[in-house]
């Protein structure tokens, strides 16, 4: 039922490669991917938000075959066509069907805007076929033909009337192979939860029936298969004399809600009686609503040829196989479900804990029963740590491995990572096992409460004392100084949104220092508390002169505080030094006239002031410093391999396509 090859796979390998589904992450467009897509791997699902497609992500649906691309946007469609050159196009993208869909712009913007955008990418070589509403009849709407008046009810309808004379009119005038689909009550497979057949297939199976409006209410119900198989025939069999039309995909049949509750009462042995009335009639709801699909039989030799019975039990027998209540209906609910998690490690001198790293990770996500992907970042370590990135990949298609032409740094080592990263969110790890991943459960369930960012808190670290007390003061300290609040004893180990991780790719310093960054971005933020155990294996190679740096790195980058003590300190003295000038002159001629002349006065002011001359510059000088490092505007990094699974991308035009892609 789940991975069964369509009865149409004859028809979906004769398509003209590669295939474009644009909206493959809704009801409809996500049956026409995954059926092509069973067939052949050359077609691609085209979505604006991959991260709330929660259909593909219960398909699991690889990542290279997902392309994120806003129709609004002519650059974006622009860029996907050059990249993937498609030759069959399928656009199913829409908003505004569902009562939830109130935005009106939003939904002539969708449904004409995307829509003109998409065919002025296209070519004469290429097939574009549209997915229109039978909606575009509005009053009309007793079963007419193509030929009839169209009298739209609604702005969605008038959007989706507009875009079909948009076809007609790039066929005629460009000469492009277009055809506008009108559909009717599409019902089956993936179809959202709230919807009316979904609801009553949950209730059926469980002996009862739904909330129903009035029974006189009618409507044509076409199976999803048939609906897809729609799509396959006016894609195979367009030509120039056809192209531009609309055709109406229907049985032809008037199904009330009387009907229908009759035949999946018989199918289902429901002995209750329906409740009519129990939900009030919506402004759509038509006594009189069925097509003529005479014209597109004709033209293409389509038949809707699933009943309605039939389709209900088979509808109902995908319920139970795909075990609808537990994994559909939550992730409907709540699109963040079955999310994939990006692990990024941060790797120099670490090759002997990297397998051991791999596993635990692994087991984590898999008893978190998440998708996972583990990008490890080779920061130009000397030592192994390639070749044992290298087996890992090979193994396992879910790990990336990035190499850098030199040590760039852990902040540098992250932010590559975070660059490339597929995940909904990302997780960033230090390579010598002491971020633990079995803290990671913890960021997840704050992250799943609504958290955008989730910090590890050492309450706790396995080391020396006198090096213990040295980072909580630093902490403290380093919290009192800078000008946003940031987490005390909170490193690098945390859980981001993916919404973050972009903010923080996107910002322009060459000197990064997360932890800083991630509190300034803002968002929802909260810590986990964790104790950091000592490194597995190795010496770390962290020491106090690195240590210092890091301190002053923060330090400069988060605090304006050692300008404003130079400040305070140059008007303290100055006002210091007129006091004393004046007690000089009061002591040698009122107070105390013996006074004796010294030198040891005067050296001691001179090398106090002195230092404090030199101490005001180094300040300065470090500012100035962080200001010339960021207008040479070097990259933070640069990449000298990529290995994705088994493949790897070496030349610098390889590496630069590969980001660009994965880029959102």
């Amino acid at each position: 039922m789940l991975d069964h090859l369509p009865v149409y796979r004859d028809k979906i390998e004769k398509l003209k490669g590669p295939v474009f589904v644009f909206g493959a992450s809704g009801f409809i467009g996500a049956n026409l991917f995954n059926d092509i897509f069973k067939i052949r791997k050359d077609c691609y699902a085209v979505t604006h938000d991959a991260t709330k497609a929660w259909r593909l992500k219960l398909l699991n649906v690889p990542f290279e075959n997902i392309i994120h691309c806003d129709i609004l946007s002519d650059n974006s469609i622009k860029e996907v066509f050059e990249k993937y050159k498609p030759q069959t196009i399928f656009n199913l993208a829409a908003y505004g069907a569902y009562s939830k869909q109130n935005n009106v712009n939003l939904t002539y913007e969708t449904n004409v805007l995307g829509t003109v955008n998409i065919l002025q990418n296209c070519t004469k070589d290429m097939v574009y076929i549209h997915a229109g509403s039978s909606s575009e009849y509005g009053f009309n709407c007793t079963s007419p033909k193509e030929t009839d008046r169209v009298e739209p009810n609604s702005h969605y309808a008038v959007s989706k009337v507009s875009a079909a004379y948009l076809l007609e009119y790039y066929a005629k005038v460009a000469g492009l192979k277009t055809l506008n689909l009108r559909l009717y009550s599409i019902y089956g497979y993936w179809e959202e939860p709230d919807r009316l057949i979904p609801r009553l297939i949950e209730n059926a199976r469980k002996k009862g029936l739904p909330s129903l409006v009035s029974p006189d209410i009618s409507r044509d119900f076409v199976f999803v298969e048939d609906c897809v198989e729609a799509f396959l025939d006016a894609a195979l069999k367009i030509d120039d004399e056809k192209s531009g039309r609309s055709y109406n995909i229907a049985t032809g049949r008037k199904t009330t809600m009387g009907d229908l509750v009759d035949v999946t009462r018989k199918a289902f042995s429901i002995a209750r009686e329906p409740e009519w009335g129990s939900m009030s009639n919506r402004k759509w709801d038509l006594a009189e609503w069925f097509g003529d699909p005479t014209a597109f039989e004709n033209d293409f030799g389509w038949k809707a040829r699933t009943s309605l019975e039939d389709g209900l039990t088979r509808y109902s027998q995908w319920q139970d196989a795909i075990q609808y209540e537990a994994r559909v209906i939550p992730a409907f609910e709540n699109p963040k479900l079955n999310p994939v998690i990006t692990a990024i490690i941060a790797c120099y001198k670490d090759a002997q804990a990297i397998p051991f790293m791999y596993e635990r990770l692994v087991k984590t996500f898999n008893e978190l029963k998440v998708r996972y992907e583990i990008i490890f970042v080779n920061d130009s370590s000397p030592d192994n740590q390639e070749e044992v990135i290298n087996a890992i990949c090979d193994k396992d298609p879910n790990v990336v491995g990035i190499s850098h032409s030199r040590n760039f740094g852990s902040q540098s080592a992250f932010l590559s990572g975070m660059e490339i990263a597929t995940g909904d969110c990302v997780v960033l790890m230090d390579g010598d096992l002491q971020d633990p991943p079995e803290i990671i459960p913890a960021f997840y369930e704050k992250w799943m409460d609504g958290y955008d960012v989730v910090y590890g808190v050492r309450v706790q670290r396995e080391m020396k004392p006198h090096i213990h007390f040295f980072y909580k003061s630093f902490y403290k300290i380093f919290q009192g100084l800078s000008y946003i609040p940031i987490p005390r004893d909170a490193g690098d180990f945390s859980m981001i949104d993916r919404k973050v991780v972009k903010e923080l790719v996107d910002l322009p310093e060459t000197e990064q220092f997360l932890r800083g960054l991630r509190a300034w971005v803002g968002f929802k933020q909260t810590g986990v508390p964790y104790v950091r155990p000592e490194r597995m294996f190795g010496v770390s190679t962290n020491n106090w002169t690195k240590n210092i740096w890091w301190a002053k790195k923060a330090i400069f980058s988060f605090s304006f505080a050692p300008l404003e003590l130079m400040s305070y300190a140059g008007f303290g003295l100055t006002a210091l030094s007129i006091l004393g000038i004046f007690w000089q002159i009061l002591a040698k001629f009122f107070f105390f006239p013996d006074t004796p002349r010294g030198l040891s006065t005067v050296i001691i002011l001179i090398v106090f002031f002195g230092g404090l001359t030199i101490l005001g510059i180094s300040f300065l000088g470090e500012y100035i410093t962080k200001i010339f490092e960021e207008t040479k505007k070097r990259p933070k990094y640069i990449r000298t391999r990529i290995r994705r699974g088994p493949k790897a991308y070496k030349t610098a035009d390889e590496i630069r396509a590969l980001v660009k892609q994965l880029r959102k």
